[in-house]
């Protein structure tokens, strides 16, 4: 077993609301323990709306040091900002904007010329927030880093046989031709920038996953399978998505 696997954690919950509720607990504890700038990954898809409509709610909102959080994105589709497929914008649209200051928020720059200009650009965005362009196993990029998995297992933007995943020395890379819908080019953050982290949480709920999310937990090759933390991987599942009755 390598270490990798041996971190890696499946936590059964009774439905999408309580694995809402356990990611915005996970969230904010990693907040608290970075005392000076914590570094929150985020993802899109619908996976995540019921996280941040939580952490934009008067209850969760008291509990995060706003100013001090600074807010990323592990993958956007190649559409404008207020583009309503744009990851980043249905974060902020949801909590980001009523909660963080603007300049806390680091969206992938999607007016750029094209998704590898993009990814160099936001590449040199994260290397200045982590003060050297060269990850350290010692000094996670992230506090943490939420994760989604696709229907065909992808997770980010990286899709089954895409030569983006074995990228070792690119933290961003742009992906011409998404494998699912939207079919629009994408940018991602690479498997070595995502594992730079304190801890990768999994958000996987709904009976549509489970045969990958069980493809997954028999080790298949798989990228939602291929990413981990170097730190702690948590995958929060609902009994839908694993089989059982809540």
């Amino acid at each position: 077993m390598t270490s990798a696997e041996a971190d890696r954690r499946f936590q059964v919950l009774a439905d999408a609301q309580a694995v809402a509720t356990e990611a915005a607990e996970h969230l904010i504890a990693r907040i608290a323990e970075e005392r000076s700038r914590p570094a929150i990954c985020l993802t899109g898809g619908s996976g995540p709306k019921a996280l941040y409509a939580l952490l934009g709610s008067p209850d969760y909102r008291s509990r995060i040091a706003w100013d001090r959080v600074h807010w990323f994105i592990g993958d956007e589709r190649f559409v404008s900002p207020d583009d309503p497929r744009n990851n980043m914008a249905m974060a902020r649209s949801i909590f980001l904007d009523r909660c963080a200051p603007p300049e806390n928020i680091h969206p992938i720059p999607t007016d750029a010329p094209d998704p590898d200009t993009a990814a160099r650009l936001y590449e040199r965005e994260l290397q200045t927030f982590y003060g050297t362009p060269h990850l350290y196993a010692a000094k996670p990029l992230f506090d943490l880093v939420l994760m989604g998995l696709g229907p065909d297992g992808h997770t980010a933007s990286l899709f089954p046989g895409d030569k983006a995943l074995d990228e070792t020395e690119r933290w961003v890379v742009g992906v011409d031709h998404a494998r699912v819908e939207p079919f629009v080019p994408r940018v991602t953050l690479t498997l070595p920038a995502l594992a730079s982290s304190r801890e990768m949480l999994f958000l996987v709920s709904g009976e549509a996953k489970r045969n990958v999310l069980s493809k997954v937990m028999a080790g298949a090759d798989l990228p939602g399978a291929r990413a981990h933390s170097n730190g702690v991987t948590t995958w929060l599942t609902d009994a839908a998505a694993v089989g059982r009755t809540a």
